[in-house]
């Protein structure tokens, strides 16, 4: 953005504006209208080729100064649509990014354009941020509140969602808004019965995430009210998963019984009745061969046949996979592409830098989530690890690894 601004009586079409004076009712995209009497929504969120893929946890020296650095991460979100930001406890923030890189440049521009001089401290090294997914469908699982006084009960199954499914999500082709003709053709593609379309209760986390529950139940006494409480619950558990309170990603909750009474949800408070839904969906999760999955960037290299090996070596230490090699067209250029590993890629910028004198930098760019492969109830696994390593980070204790 540029660091002067002048005002115009209108601009043509095909150009950039910027418009001022909006901090306050927009964080991230919004669809502007000038008619103050008009019902105005936006026309479709943003769809972003990256998303942020690790964060660290920042706060002020100064802690009395905590309330400047929410305004300065308020205005980083927008300055940068790919950034997130939330409260860990008080006085203490995490700011999300796409990789190294991009979290040096986010919080080098907090510091400098945002702060208004306020020292702001990283208190922790760039973490990634993983996902948890099903392989299979289990049984159904059926829960009763532990309220003996409130007779109410839930039966859910947890199946993988297909993968074309899930891109489709995460293009925005399907979730809560599509064309109710359009969503039914898209699901009878991927094997589902069009009916079912109708009967998608919730996309999550955040109601547009990869996840969804489905009602296939033939008749709820409560609807509305047996709805909302599922809802809550799903959306709960979507963004905090039963192995490592990870967002969850591509698994499909089916509700097949659910008895909610009025009367007795009145009685019972709603936190009871939102942890039997909780309980229902985790056991089902577990049941389901959970995995774990981890970022995968796709690298790319333009380098010399002279640093190929170098760089291929650098590569397999950090668990890379070159998948496409080919020399550019006109030139005595090799070009390399390669899957790497998230967690396996700190320092892998500057170590292709230094192995070539500075001559190679690589590009990297989220690919896509890649399961780990292993059993993460096996504690010397290396999902199982990764499992106890996020545990431990988040304070959850140690787990048991009994099935």
């Amino acid at each position: 953005m540029g660091k002067k601004q002048c005002d115009v009586p209108d601009v043509p079409c095909g150009n950039t504006v910027g418009l001022i004076g909006l901090d306050a009712c927009i964080t991230k995209s919004a669809t502007p209208t000038s008619e103050k009497e008009v019902v105005a929504r936006p026309i479709r969120a943003m769809k972003l080729s990256v998303c942020p893929l690790m964060f660290v946890t920042v706060n002020c020296k100064v802690p009395s100064e905590s309330p400047k650095l929410v305004q300065g991460l308020k205005r980083l979100a927008m300055s940068d649509h790919v950034v997130l930001w939330s409260q860990v406890e008080p006085g203490t923030f995490t700011v999300a990014g796409v990789g190294e890189l991009h979290l040096e440049i986010c919080l080098k521009d907090l510091q400098e354009d945002f702060m208004d001089g306020v020292e702001v401290v990283v208190s922790s090294p760039p973490v990634v941020s993983f996902r948890e997914t099903v392989r299979k469908s289990c049984d159904p699982v059926e829960r009763k509140s532990r309220n003996k006084q409130i007779q109410c009960s839930l039966s859910v199954v947890a199946r993988p969602l297909d993968e074309n499914l899930v891109e489709a999500i995460e293009d925005g082709r399907l979730g809560p808004r599509t064309d109710h003709a359009v969503r039914s053709e898209i699901l009878a593609k991927h094997g589902w019965d069009k009916d079912l379309g109708d009967k998608i209760w919730c996309f999550g986390p955040d109601a547009v995430g990869p996840n969804v529950i489905v009602n296939r139940c033939n008749i709820i006494q409560n609807l509305e009210l047996a709805k909302k409480v599922i809802v809550a619950g799903f959306e709960m558990v979507a963004k905090e998963g039963a192995l490592a309170k990870e967002k969850l990603h591509g698994i499909c909750f089916e509700v097949h019984n659910v008895n909610i009474r009025a009367d007795e949800a009145v009685r019972g408070t709603t936190a009871q009745l939102n942890e039997m839904v909780r309980t229902a969906l985790i056991e089902s999760q577990l049941a389901a061969k959970p995995r774990l999955l981890e970022p995968t960037y796709i690298v790319a290299i333009q380098c010399p046949k002279s640093a190929l090996s170098t760089i291929y070596g650098i590569l397999h230490q950090r668990n890379g996979s070159v998948y496409e090699e080919f020399v550019r067209e006109g030139t005595m250029l090799h070009i390399l592409k390669a899957y790497v590993p998230v967690y396996d890629s700190f320092g892998l910028s500057k170590a292709i830098s230094a192995a070539t004198s500075k001559l190679v930098t690589p590009q990297c760019i989220f690919g896509y989530w890649s399961d780990m492969c292993s059993d993460p109830f096996q504690a010397n696994a290396p999902a199982g690890q990764m499992v106890l390593d996020i545990r431990k980070r988040k304070k959850m204790g140690r787990p048991s690894f009994q099935k």
